[in-house]
């Protein structure tokens, strides 16, 4: 397994960073290299953020509650998408009972960024909020997940918009959908709490891409059956990201059928969108190094280095093995690692990954949104018992010319029946900004084996091979250009090449004396060919010269209308198809 390493790379990244300004947490800068890196950040804030929670300050103490050091720790932190656990949950930080409704928690977490008035306790003003100490940033688009255990909810905000990435009309997810038992999923759902994921509309003046977020708190405790828990999950979850994302390294997701989601999805993920998954796993990966742990299935799939894995080219993806910066210590809660951030490295190339914590580095690294805090240096433990995680991902860049406009498909028409198999060609219309386009042509609509794919064709049509009878085909063109690629509306298209005995259906049109063409072999085909042979019409009767050439059956072929003809098209003519 593959994993990153954090420590070496920072001291380079740190280095470079340095000169720029954003990125030197000894002065207490904890910024990004570059302000187009993605930051994801993952946190169990251990019920902080609750209904009940007082969301100002201690008395005597201002500001000295779990609520103010999460809020200044995620503005300190600025991530572009946060993942939170353990959140909605009275009882567990000893402030009220029961766990908050989706409802009630959304108001919350708009509260946590944005203040307000506190209608949970009293109407107070809420004097603790994100945008206090950082007024530019926000995290508007909120997902909390329906799924708890009577406890607490998984969350996941962006600062960019949710949006169908995938084609089945849904940008959020409160669990994986089921997934039946098939490879090494053992079938069923993300586990105890869900598997929330949410797919975000990244700015298409930025980046190439989009993004896919998945998080969640998996089952605790140390005895058999929680391990055994938090494996399924993993397994279920990276199966998913394999079949339905990824759709196998297919063009259709949920390839083996094995997926319910209603309406399903159509669409894999492009090139350019990588998939993240990020929370408290709930087990150290490095505890047991002859045994896999869920964040190893969750990055490889059913096999290490194998062709299952996560990432968007099969291989395995990649999970964090981030430090703290000044001890190089790994532990996020107690003397374990447990929370974790997953991604797809094919796409996302980690610039540096760090785990937070206040008491490390002295007062020269704490972030201005942290100096003011009642001792900076106990701020993360008053926040959560857990060390956030958090990553910077360099993403896919818009390219600075658009990749092809969109375009149709022309001919033949989709469902095309009775065609000859020969003389076939395909047109579509052109796509602005195209260099060229990629023709594939295949006898299944998942296209894994084309029988033709033309890349490099110049114009608007591609003239076919020679064709098998009675064959369903199907058709797609995509357009090609430096900055991307763009399928044509419509893809793909069907049709069907006839039967050989077929030949009113597809030779004779436009005479009414044989009926309708229908693309079926029946009477008006033999009495079109009789008419043909009596009347010596090469093209339309010499079926044995040119369709059984190597078949002594029936005569030599000598370009000659004769006998062999005849039984050749008795012959086919009862075959039909």
């Amino acid at each position: 397994m593959r994993n990153a390493t954090g420590w070496a790379g920072l001291s380079l990244a740190g280095l470079a960073a340095s000169v720029s300004g954003q990125w030197d947490p000894g002065t207490g800068a904890w910024g990004r290299t570059d302000p187009d890196d993605y930051r994801v950040m993952a946190w169990n804030v251990e019920d902080a953020i609750c209904s009940t929670n007082t969301k100002s300050g201690d008395a005597g103490l201002p500001g000295y509650n779990n609520w103010n050091a999460c809020v200044r720790i995620v503005a300190a932190m600025r991530p572009d998408v946060l993942i939170l656990t353990e959140t909605g949950d009275n009882s567990g930080n000893g402030t009220g009972a029961g766990v908050d409704s989706v409802a009630t928690l959304t108001t919350v977490l708009n509260l946590f960024l944005h203040g307000g008035t506190d209608t949970f306790n009293g109407g107070v003003p809420v004097t603790s909020y994100v945008q206090l100490y950082a007024p530019g940033y926000d995290l508007p688009y909120i997902h909390v997940s329906s799924n708890h255990d009577n406890f607490n909810r998984n969350v996941i905000l962006s600062r960019y918009l949710f949006a169908d990435l995938n084609g089945d009309t849904r940008a959020v997810y409160n669990d994986i959908p089921l997934v039946a038992a098939h490879l090494w999923a053992p079938g069923g759902n993300g586990g105890i709490r869900g598997f929330p994921f949410v797919e975000i509309n990244l700015p298409d003046g930025t980046y190439a891409g989009n993004a896919v977020v998945g998080g969640a708190h998996l089952k605790s405790g140390g005895s058999g059956d929680d391990a055994t828990q938090r494996l399924n999950a993993a397994k279920n979850v990276s199966y998913v990201v394999q079949h339905w994302y990824n759709a196998n390294q297919g063009s259709t997701p949920d390839p083996f059928n094995k997926i319910i989601d209603v309406p399903a999805a159509t669409l894999p993920l492009d090139a350019h969108t990588p998939v993240f998954m990020g929370g408290d796993f709930n087990e150290d990966e490095n505890s047991t190094p002859s045994t896999r742990g869920p964040v190893s299935y969750l990055a490889a799939g059913g096999v290490i280095g194998g062709a299952d894995g996560t990432d968007h080219d099969g291989t395995d993806a990649r999970y964090d093995d981030s430090r703290d910066p000044f001890t190089n210590g790994r532990a996020t809660q107690s003397s374990s690692k447990l929370d974790y951030i997953v991604w797809q490295e094919s796409i996302a190339t980690l610039r540096r990954s760090f785990i937070y914590n206040s008491s490390s580095g002295g007062s020269a690294a704490w972030p201005p949104e942290i100096e003011t805090f009642f001792n900076p240096a106990l701020i993360s433990g008053r926040a959560s018992d857990h060390k956030p995680v958090i990553a910077d991902f360099m993403l896919p860049l818009a390219p600075d010319d658009p990749p092809p406009g969109a375009f149709a498909l022309l001919s033949p028409g989709d469902g095309a029946d009775g065609l000859a198999p020969v003389g076939v060609s395909l047109s579509w219309e052109a796509s602005a900004g195209a260099d060229t386009y990629t023709v594939e042509v295949d006898d299944a609509p998942a296209f894994d084996s084309p029988l033709v794919n033309a890349g490099g064709v110049a114009g608007q049509t591609y003239a076919l091979p020679e064709l098998v009878y009675c064959t369903e085909y199907f058709w797609r063109v995509t357009a090609v250009n430096e900055s991307g690629s763009t399928l044509a509306s419509g893809s793909p298209r069907g049709f069907t090449v006839r039967a050989e005995a077929d030949v009113s259906g597809s030779s004779d049109v436009n005479n009414p004396m044989y009926g309708v063409p229908d693309g079926l072999v029946d009477s008006s085909d033999f009495f079109y060919f009789l008419d043909q042979f009596v009347a010596g019409n090469l093209a339309a009767a010499d079926l044995s010269g040119s369709a059984d050439p190597n078949d002594p059956s029936y005569g030599v072929p000598d370009g000659a209308i004769d006998s062999a003809d005849f039984f050749y098209f008795l012959d086919v003519f009862v075959q039909g198809c």
